[in-house]
């Protein structure tokens, strides 16, 4: 069984506080939690809300219905009450009217008034909450002495006792097994995988929703050793990347959107110096200012090709907070042992989205700088761009080998890295580049993919689609339908293999996108040939959930 509660309200009205301490005293307890946000581009007002699934089965993706709302203000009484279930429960303050049946009115803020606090009241509405779902009180204490200083935890614990002694437990769950999780968005765990990975410099420019992987790891400078640098725009922030790169430190940036429009002229940079390079680039909706604090999958396209001329580089996408630990370690190892571009694509969904997920494996990390030594000599001299069989120059750390200068240039440039107008050195060095891409696809890893062994329905989709995709897949089956799902993480080059495999058996294939052109599709069928025969595509702002993917494809594919 999963539940599904709703905190919505103004911004500035503690909703972030109280959705945080429900959800880890939730997690604390052993149960599956996954969490998403849904909040305007303001400091005070609007409506924003936060969405809190739990239960003891694994929970991949959102869902509309609601069990209970946290109503903060009237206003999301009005928005969300239609998605509430008959037997569900709206707990607002007495204060708020309510005109329906299923409404609690207490009297929270008098009561925090009484406490001697009045911000105290959220912790009564939580208390009422534990309640509700008959969850044991004792596990807040640890969690608010973690949050609060010894004051306010004592009146917090105090607010969180009255409010669960005024009502009654409604829901009755089944008892969940000892909390073996780690509970983590995606940003976080690309951060996470920065370090793990070796990353030693940071640099970047804050853009929502790009800014938490900086702010995490700004925060880690000391335990880890590294440095972080905010700068002054994302042109400073991809240029000193690659001058930390050149210099042999394992370096990374991130940003959004319209800051990865600004760092183009340096990726073609990066790729002539044949610099490796990892930018992380974390989707809202565009273009311009667009959605700040919405989101979308409307970049792919866009960076698949990014840079006058061509050069090698691969892209991939983050499917959850688990898989973007991995790959954001994977990234920098491809980017070291290529000497070259990798993309790194999220969006504030998975940025945002809160979820339980197993503890980090180490055993199988490992940090591959392909830095070369004396082998790297011919005859006494250094050749930075060497021309080699597989296309890789051997790398040596600028200072490191006495008398031999690293030599890079933007301009196109002979083995020695002086310019060069020659035709034939430019051929040379244009495959020189791109030969690497061949080794690269032998690397790659095949899409996520749920369902029946032979689907005559075919669901494609990438990124942050990989969580409703598997859960619209399994409410699929349990209506007999034959239908499966390729998630993708690696996009280019594109692994082939499965969708080889399942497409030939599939009736219809669909791709399933957060964006309006279908730009998976678009991929699949210039890489492949492979066409989609419909799109459920979404380009509102908000994520698809599983539930949706399930309403549309009864309604539009079947």
């Amino acid at each position: 069984m999963k539940y599904n509660i709703l905190i919505g309200g103004e911004a500035g009205q503690g909703m972030d506080t109280l959705a945080a301490l429900l959800e880890k005293i939730l997690k604390r307890q052993g149960y599956y939690v996954f969490s998403n946000k849904d909040y305007m581009s303001r400091i005070r007002g609007g409506h924003n809300f936060i969405q809190i699934r739990f239960g003891t089965e694994t929970i991949t993706s959102h869902h509309p219905a609601l069990d209970v709302i946290v109503a903060l203000d009237k206003n999301t009484i009005d928005l969300h009450k239609e998605k509430l279930q008959e037997e569900g429960v709206i707990l607002c303050d007495a204060g708020i009217e309510v005109d329906d049946k299923r409404g609690m009115s207490l009297p929270l803020k008098e009561i925090a008034k009484d406490i001697g606090n009045t911000k105290v009241f959220g912790s009564i509405a939580l208390g009422v909450v534990l309640r509700l779902f008959g969850l044991d009180i004792n596990k807040a204490e640890e969690v608010f002495e973690e949050k609060f200083n010894q004051e306010l935890s004592r009146r917090n614990l105090q607010a969180l006792e009255k409010g669960y002694s005024l009502t009654d437990i409604k829901y009755h769950l089944d008892k969940a097994p000892e909390d073996q999780h780690i509970y983590i968005n995606s940003n976080q765990a690309i951060a996470l995988g920065a370090l793990a990975g070796g990353v030693s410099f940071y640099s970047g420019y804050p853009m929502t929703p790009g800014t938490s992987i900086m702010t995490y790891l700004s925060g880690k400078q000391e335990d880890a050793n590294i440095v972080v640098e905010q700068v002054e725009d994302e042109i400073a922030a991809i240029n000193m990347a690659i001058g930390a790169s050149y210099a042999g430190t394992r370096a990374m940036t991130g940003t959004s959107g319209g800051g990865f429009s600004l760092m183009v002229e340096a990726l073609g940079l990066a790729g002539i110096m044949e610099t490796p390079l990892v930018v992380a680039n974390i989707q809202r909706p565009g273009p311009a200012t667009g959605f700040p604090t919405r989101t979308e999958q409307g970049d792919l396209s866009f960076v698949l090709t990014a840079s006058h001329g061509e050069i090698p580089r691969m892209v991939l996408a983050v499917r959850n907070a688990e898989d973007a630990f991995y790959q954001t370690v994977r990234a920098l190892n491809i980017a070291d042992k290529y000497q070259m571009l990798v993309v790194i694509l999220g969006d504030q969904y998975l940025s945002d989205a809160t979820e339980t997920i197993q503890p980090f494996d180490f055993s199988n990390i490992s940090i591959d700088r392909h830095i070369a030594g004396e082998e790297a000599l011919q005859d006494g001299a250094y050749k930075r761009y060497r021309l080699t069989e597989d296309g890789l120059s051997p790398r040596i750390i600028p200072g490191k080998h006495e008398g031999q200068v690293v030599l890079v240039d933007s301009d196109e440039h002979n083995e020695e890295g002086h310019i060069t107008e020659s035709a034939e050195v430019r051929i040379q060095m244009v495959n020189k580049r791109m030969k690497r891409m061949e080794a690269l696809k032998e690397e790659l890893i095949e899409p996520n993919y749920f369902g029946v062994e032979k689907p005559e329905i075919l669901l494609l989709g990438w990124g942050s689609m990989n969580g409703p995709l598997n859960e619209a897949v399994e409410i699929l089956q349990k209506e007999n339908i034959d239908v499966g799902a390729l998630v993708f993480g690696d996009l280019y080059p594109l692994p082939t293999k499965l969708l080889e495999k399942y497409s030939g058996n599939a009736a219809q294939i669909i791709n399933v996108e957060q964006n309006y052109t279908g730009q998976l599709a678009k991929l699949i069928r210039q890489e492949t040939g492979i066409p989609c025969q419909k799109s459920i595509l979404k380009y509102d702002g908000r994520q698809m959930s599983g539930y949706e993917i399930y309403k549309r494809v009864k309604e539009e594919v079947l």
